[in-house]
């Protein structure tokens, strides 16, 4: 118990430091600063409040915590297939992709059924949404169509749910639900460090773009600096997983930090490719929830399954 409170004072004293030095560096109008960096920093610190609150429920009530990533997985999935038109012929399957696989979901996570939550969306969810769409009778663009519907609730569904199955992860190391809360509180604390950090250390001192085209501020730099600041605050955090060694902490938390860089700039290949910038506004000045959860829903099943291989009993 003792661990958790310490865990959540950690992270509500980083954000709080955080806001504070944002807010000072707003203020400073005669030092040059870029005004967007530091706007956009502190428009991304709303979201990391969001979530630290919303995950704080996860100590109380875990089934509260699926269903609210739940809601979040509707509403990213929802904005994602908004970026492309559909036909007619894709309606029925939509209904059933938005009312039926993504609800079951989260239904089997809370329930902790792993061999069939593991298997419900890539295999019979991909079945039949490509036959449901088939038996419509429209046969224009089929492939791209059925793909990306596919492509959606993979990643806003199928991967955001490995973040709430966390909670339901038995490791031999842990003390009960509480230790899981705590793991899952780790894992989202440095998903959005790494984001944060990397994207502002790409607009400060960015050089080497990584893909320019795609987003014109991530640099290698930015990248490298961000894992390596992640790395260090897991490294810190060791005693709130459940990991064997101080440095598997470590490496668990460059792994995040990498994931997370590929999921932002997969999203941000995606909204070029329709022609988007931003999408809904789930947090004020902030564009979309998209935007704010690319990161975990690439971190989470790989955070998930090395964890669940080397450390689960």
């Amino acid at each position: 118990m003792i661990k958790d409170w310490a865990l959540m004072g950690t992270v509500l004293g980083l954000l709080t430091a955080a806001t504070l030095a944002g807010q000072w560096l707003r203020r400073q109008t005669s030092w040059g600063l870029d005004q967007k960096t530091i706007q956009a920093f502190n428009s991304r610190l709303q979201a990391w409040w969001f979530f630290s609150i919303v995950l704080g429920l996860a100590f109380f009530q875990p089934i509260l915590t699926v269903v609210l990533f739940g809601c979040l997985s509707f509403w990213a999935l929802r904005e994602f297939l908004t970026l492309t038109p559909t036909r007619a012929g894709d309606h029925r399957a939509l209904f059933w992709v938005f009312f039926f696989f993504t609800p079951m979901q989260f239904v089997l996570v809370a329930f902790n059924y792993y061999r069939l939550y593991s298997i419900l969306i890539p295999v019979y969810a991909f079945l039949f949404i490509a036959a449901r769409v088939a038996v419509s009778g429209d046969y224009q663009r089929f492939l791209e169509r059925v793909a990306k519907i596919q492509f959606g609730l993979l990643v806003c569904v199928y991967c955001l749910s490995f973040a709430p199955a966390l909670l339901f992860l038995e490791c031999p190391h842990t003390d009960g639900a509480y230790s899981n809360a705590r793991l899952l509180l780790f894992f989202i604390t440095l998903v959005l460090f790494a984001e944060l950090l990397q994207f502002l250390a790409s607009r400060l001192f960015g050089k080497h773009l990584i893909a320019e085209t795609i987003d014109e501020t991530r640099s290698w730099e930015g990248v490298l600096a961000g894992t390596g600041a992640t790395a260090v605050l897991g490294l810190s955090l060791y005693w709130a997983t459940p990991f064997t060694a101080w440095w598997q902490a470590g490496a668990m938390a460059v792994l995040i930090a990498v994931m997370a860089s590929a999921g932002v700039l997969t999203m941000a290949a995606i909204k070029r490719d329709r022609g988007e910038v931003t999408s809904g506004t789930f947090i004020d000045s902030h564009g979309s929830v998209l935007s704010r959860i690319d990161a975990i829903c690439f971190a989470a099943p790989v955070f998930y399954h090395v964890t669940n291989y080397y450390f689960a009993g």
